[in-house]
């Protein structure tokens, strides 16, 4: 059924980190008329959807914060699932964004107008958006993957993705956790302290550094509070010792050696028997894949009841999981800790823009999804992205990124104001673009290196990292105006000659 059509100057679709920046940004910049649109039942994002237990940040939340409105509790330096939630709750509401926000309300297509020059957005319900712009704040990692295994219909007891987690399942029994990235390192410890048994399937492992204490000390606590400036400070300091110390890394740099042994003595330290040591000694360069930032993961292994398989899994059956090896091992439940399909950048999503373009036929017949600094793409004007492919830093604070990609989208709205008309990306710009991220990215480890990881498609290609600091991300972007990289769009119908010069010079 086809409601009435409505209209909003700016549309943003998606309430997390991403969303929320966004929108803040907007009403900074006096954008009064937005709506932001969330697929759920309030906004959070990957912080409302995971809820599993021990679901918490490896950043610390002075640097995982909104710049806008920068977080300065003095007691916790990582904070839970929970206290991020309640964190970015109580920042709509003190922002004034609530009354731009509009929940259970998921969008399927977009389609843009040549003639009228607007997008119509059209829900799951069949209602349609009119807006002279959207902004996409999806985020990555909110699509999960599950291996399909023989035998998965088979299995007698529950089943369900970390990120949907089943509050009503009973732990007490045989625990299966497939999967040994950072949700299950977060909650094996969790599971560990009220399961008879847990079993571990391992595919390859991942380098793990020591994680400070998740609260302050007394003197951390009494210094943010009493000293003025303290808490800007320290979120400064982490931020550029993120990008000196931990960025090098992906390139092989300074830092990598050290990192690498400060990870060996943490396993050695933690994990004493010889042969559980080898099975999570990994056979590749860290910084290959996502670094894990825990101290409780390896003395959870070490448990008598708690066990890790290393065995390729051959099929579930009803009562549990079979490995290659012919073993089988009973679980009443099974948590699939496999993350998220993160290189399916707007996945479900239909969105055609000048001349009825797919995108997403657009990035299948150029190989890979790409956008200009993670947030724009030729041929589709005044859309825009958060998080797009590329944006996704592994060293150091996203939600600054978001906000870099915000401010830059901000301009962009301006400058299509100024002129008048829909602004999009010219397919020079993204062809420069390209050019110095192949460049960047052919000089890190990602590209050469054997291990999988989530930012890389099964072919290996690199879909959603960013290979440099987040500085110079922020330097690139800031550097470079969107008016040296955008152009003006025409109507198709009584364009103007050097409209219709402009638009074919994008095209």
């Amino acid at each position: 059924m086809t409601g009435p059509t409505i209209t909003h100057e700016v549309v943003v679709v998606g309430a997390g980190f991403g969303g929320l920046t966004m929108a803040a940004q907007l009403r900074q910049a006096g954008v009064r008329d937005f709506l932001i649109l969330e697929e759920g039942p309030e906004v959070g994002g990957v912080w409302r959807e995971n809820t599993y237990p021990g679901c918490s940040c490896d950043v610390p939340a002075h640097l995982y914060c909104f710049a806008f409105d920068p977080y300065r509790d003095v007691r916790v330096r990582y904070p839970d699932q929970q206290a991020i939630l309640t964190y970015m709750r109580e920042v709509t509401d003190r922002n004034g964004l609530r009354a731009h926000l509009r929940c259970d309300t998921a969008v399927m297509a977009a389609d843009y107008s040549d003639t009228d020059r607007t997008w119509t957005l059209t829900t799951t319900t069949g209602e349609r958006i009119r807006t002279d712009a959207v902004v996409w704040a999806l985020g990555q990692l909110h699509r999960p993957a599950i291996p399909r295994l023989r035998g998965a219909r088979t299995f007698a007891g529950r089943a369900f993705h970390s990120a949907r987690w089943d509050h009503t399942a009973d732990l007490s029994g045989q625990i299966a956790v497939v999967g040994t990235g950072s949700s299950a390192a977060q909650m094996i410890p969790e599971l560990a302290r009220v399961a008879a048994g847990v079993t571990v399937y391992q595919r390859s492992p991942s380098w793990v550094l020591p994680k400070p204490a998740a609260s302050f000390g007394p003197l951390s606590r009494w210094a943010l509070t009493r000293v003025p400036g303290l808490h800007d400070l320290y979120r400064a300091g982490i931020y550029h010792a993120a990008d000196l110390v931990l960025a090098p890394i992906m390139r092989a740099g300074w830092s990598a050696g050290p990192a690498e042994l400060v990870a060996r003595a943490h396993l050695r330290w933690q994990v004493r028997d010889r042969e559980l040591r080898a099975k999570l000694t990994p056979n590749y360069r860290i910084g290959e894949k996502r670094i894990l930032l825990d101290s409780g993961y390896y003395p959870a292994l070490t448990r008598p009841h708690v066990e890790l398989v290393t065995d390729r899994i051959d099929r579930l059956g009803p009562d549990g999981i079979r490995t290659v090896d012919g073993t089988e091992r009973r679980a009443d439940v099974i948590v699939w800790a496999t993350g998220f399909r993160a290189p399916e950048f707007l996945a479900g999503v239909r969105i055609r823009g000048r001349g009825g373009v797919d995108l997403h036929d657009r990035w299948r017949r150029r190989g890979r999804p790409a956008a200009f600094y993670g947030l724009a793409v030729p041929g589709f004007p005044n859309l825009y992205m958060i998080a797009g492919p590329h944006s996704f830093t592994p060293s150091n604070s996203n939600p600054a990124v978001k906000q870099h990609q915000a401010r830059y989208i901000t301009r962009c709205l301006a400058l299509s104001a100024d002129w008048g008309a829909p602004v999009e990306v010219t397919e020079r710009a993204m062809a420069r673009y390209l050019d110095r991220l192949d460049h960047a990215l052919a000089r890190t480890i990602w590209c050469d290196g054997a291990a999988t990881a989530w930012w890389k498609r099964a072919d290996g290609t690199v879909t959603n990292a960013w290979p440099g600091t987040v500085s110079e991300f922020e330097h690139e972007i800031v550097g470079s105006g969107p008016a040296e990289s955008f152009a003006k769009v025409a109507a198709i119908t009584g364009a103007r000659d050097a409209d219709r010069e402009v638009a074919e010079q994008i095209t």
